[in-house]
């Protein structure tokens, strides 16, 4: 589940979400962009908050680095 899964999950918007764990709106948004991350301190809130573990958040795009291109040789 995404951050943003979670959040949605419990009809919170982002300011409401980013009140919760004590962050900035904006640091919000771009945790659920994956634009960055939440340090190990605010994981532990999301959890708490979220009442979820560590293992069933995505933090990052599910394919992220895992994908590769194939070129066609023309």
């Amino acid at each position: 589940m995404t951050l943003k899964m979670l959040r949605v999950s419990h009809d919170l918007t982002q300011k409401e979400a980013s009140k919760k764990v004590g962050v900035s709106e904006g640091t919000w948004s771009n945790w659920e962009h994956f634009k960055t991350f939440p340090d190990a301190e605010k994981i532990r809130k999301i959890e708490e908050v979220f009442s979820t573990k560590y293992d069933e958040i995505l933090f990052f795009r599910v394919n992220h680095g895992l994908t590769v291109k194939h070129q066609s040789n023309k």
